[in-house]
């Protein structure tokens, strides 16, 4: 979990937090806590469906448009 850079010699310290910011986004853990921050409800079963039928209509008039 825990990102670690370690100085070079000859390294500024601006390169070290560049370096250590990269390494950050990265491992993406800033956007897992991020997504983690609030607490989410699962989707009803209702809910995932109407997503479904929604995704398949647009989908399907997306298909006839492009006849058009």
């Amino acid at each position: 979990m825990f990102v670690k850079v370690v100085k070079n010699p000859k390294e500024s310290l601006e390169r070290l937090v560049n370096r250590f910011q990269k390494k950050v986004t990265q491992s993406r853990k800033l956007l897992q806590i991020k997504q983690n921050k609030f607490h989410h409800k699962k989707d009803t079963k209702r809910q995932v469906r109407g997503a479904a039928v929604m995704r398949e209509y647009y989908r399907a008039k997306r298909e006839k448009m492009q006849y058009y």
